[in-house]
């Protein structure tokens, strides 16, 4: 093709695009029923509400929806239909403590194919303008990168799902330790734990700061921490809130409950420190097999070689 008929279509698409961004923008300034009247029915139930009655945010996800709302939404929808998973994804998200429905988190694989899909698309286009080639191997790129993409994401959820359990772990012992010496020292359940949330931060001290909202607002003490224990991933956070629960219905030592789970977390934090350090010896191995042995030895036989050669006749 010449570069007359590239830029005849480079031109044919910015101009498609234009008029697509500028009918948008059309529709967009005409604000809808649903939000005019919004507004005024805030303090009835939200049951029922679909995604895109929600309120606006500020966010980059949300500006693309509001967009390329219709869209996204069916490309969303087709994803969870191949995909499924959706109370997977929904018990994920509530691990990683994220404030997004499913639908939210299938838009957003849906953008990040898209920009995978750009970026092969990109890299196609200036393949084919350097060594034209074949179409459909570009097109069959673009496919797999789009899928690629939508994966990412979700592979993105699991990694955060994972580093926030592990932060959850660090600052465990600590947590229950201070729990503990508040009981000790004569505090009931409530106030050692609102004494615990009020001076400590991270995760765990943001599902017990929940806890304690819920006990607030007149949720019983043992059924918070039943629900603490059912929404978590992590069995050592299970079996410490329901170690409380246990203790609270039942009148056991709180004290003496909290130090024990705080002696078992650190004990499960040695074990898999001592499993690492076992797994990862063959990998300690390889620096010292195919670095610093064949240095070694070339530094032991090189002279020997060197006096060999000037020995020689």
């Amino acid at each position: 093709m010449t570069p007359a008929v590239w830029g005849a279509l480079l031109g044919a698409t910015v101009g498609a695009g234009l008029l697509l961004v500028a009918a948008r923008v059309r529709v967009i300034r005409r604000p809808q029923l649903a939000v005019r009247v919004l507004p005024y029915v805030r303090d009835l139930p939200q049951v029922g509400r679909t995604p895109q009655l929600r309120v606006a945010s500020s966010s980059p996800t949300s500006a693309a929806a509001g967009v390329f709302g219709p869209v996204l939404r069916s490309a969303a929808d087709a994803v969870e239909r191949v995909l499924g998973g959706a109370t997977s994804v929904r018990r994920r998200l509530q691990r990683a403590a994220l404030d997004k429905t499913v639908h939210e988190l299938r838009i957003e694989q849906v953008l990040w194919g898209v920009v995978g899909f750009a970026i092969a698309a990109a890299w196609g286009v200036l393949r084919m303008l350097t060594q034209p080639g074949s179409a459909v191997s570009s097109l069959l790129a673009c496919g797999v990168a789009f899928v690629v993409g939508v994966l990412a994401r979700d592979t993105y959820l699991t990694s955060q799902v994972r580093n926030r359990e592990r932060r959850i772990l660090a600052e465990f012992p600590t947590v229950a330790e201070l729990l503990a010496l508040a009981v000790a020292a004569g505090e009931g359940p409530v106030a050692a734990l609102d004494r615990v949330v009020r001076r400590s931060g991270g995760e765990l001290s943001a599902d017990l700061g929940r806890v304690l909202a819920e006990i607030r607002t007149g949720e019983p003490v043992a059924a918070a921490f039943d629900a603490m224990a059912s929404a978590t991933g992590l069995p050592l956070v299970a079996r410490f809130a329901q170690g409380i629960a246990v203790a609270v219905e039942r009148g056991t030592p709180l004290a003496d409950v909290l130090h024990a789970q705080a002696a078992d977390v650190r004990e499960a934090g040695r074990r898999e420190l001592i499993e690492t350090a076992a797994r990862k010896e063959v990998f300690m191995m390889v620096p010292v097999v195919f670095l610093v042995l064949p240095i070694t030895v070339l530094f032991a036989f090189w002279p020997g070689v060197v006096g060999l050669h000037l020995t020689t006749p």
